[in-house]
Parts: structure tokens; sequence; C-alpha cells
């Protein structure tokens, strides 16, 4: 039976958000909690995997070896807990782009799942933006909002259905995954 899977946003999910892009591994800081509750899925036996748009590469703010040294930083305080993300996908497009794998668009979603061999009906997409609620309904998994990064901004959204589960941070979020099972 395959493991239940759990698809975390990066910006405002696992590390602080900014309008102005993270850009380098200095600005790349975890919110208080997140690493510990990724550590704490993973040790529960949940795979995680990360779904991330990163349309500063194509704007020219960073480049992929900027984004591999982001996602090396978040690797090294995952090991001080012994455990590793299963998965990154990320989009390096530019919203104009059309691409399938940018974020409302399910691509990457799907590329994390088909890859893991996970199932859907096991898999939680976790996000801050109304685009990540979008990716999970487009890939037909569940989703979850976190008031972390931009959050706070979402829950006034228009958008947002009053049956979306909310939670303050991931620790919180993982902390009741763990008690109960929001995958079901």
């Amino acid at each position: 039976m395959p493991k239940p899977l759990v698809i975390l946003d990066r910006d405002g999910v696992i590390n602080e958000d900014s309008d102005n892009y993270i850009k380098s591994p200095e600005e790349w800081i975890p919110i208080q909690g997140s690493i510990e509750a990724i550590a704490k899925l993973k040790k529960a036996g949940y795979l995680v995997a990360v779904a991330t748009n990163q349309s500063g590469i194509a704007r020219g703010y960073y480049n992929l070896d900027t984004l591999n040294a982001m996602h090396d930083k978040m690797a090294k305080l995952l090991q001080t807990y012994g455990v590793s993300v299963d998965y990154i996908a990320y989009c390096p497009h530019a919203p104009t782009d059309n691409c399938q794998c940018r974020k409302p668009q399910a691509g990457m979603l799907n590329e994390i799942i088909e890859t893991l061999t996970a199932d859907k009906n096991q898999t939680i997409m976790i996000g801050d933006k109304i685009a990540d609620m979008q990716a999970a309904q487009n890939a037909g998994v569940d989703f979850a909002l976190v008031k972390t990064g931009k959050g706070e901004r979402t829950l006034v959204s228009s958008e947002l259905p009053n049956t979306v589960k909310i939670y303050n941070n991931l620790q919180e979020l993982v902390q009741v995954l763990l008690a109960t099972d929001i995958t079901n």
C-alpha cells in the first residue's frame, strides 16, 4: 500500500516569503517549526515533496545554482533530524510562459505523484495561496491552507471555499494530521 504523501508549497509554508522574491540562501529563512514539522511527517512514514513556482529564474533574479543552494540549505537543516524530502519539483517559468508546470496548473503535483507512485486519495497539498489550492483541485488532491506567508491575504479571497481546512502554520497542521487523518 502506498505511503500517504504531503506536498508542500515552499515560500510561505516552509520558509519566510517576500513580495520581492527569495533570491539567495541567505534570504531563505525557515518559518519557526517548519523543519521540525517535516521531520515529524517523515518519521511518521509520510512521503514529503515540495512543489514551488520559481519565476525568479525566468525574471533573472537568480539562477538554477542559487535555487539549488537554497534547497541544499533546507536539506542540511533536515539532515540534522535525520530526514530528507522525497522530491522537489519547481517551475522556473514566468507566469506569461503558459507552461503546464506552474501552479495553478497541476503539472508539478502530477509529476510528484507519478514519480513517488503515490495515491491521489492519500495526498494533500499544503499551501498559502489560491494558486496552491487550484493546483490541488486540478490534480484531484486534498488541500489545506496555512496562514503563514501569503496565507492571511488568501483568507480574505472570495475564491477560497469555506470548506478549506485552515491552520496557523505547518507545525500546527502536522500536529493535527498526525493526531487524526485529514487526507481522508
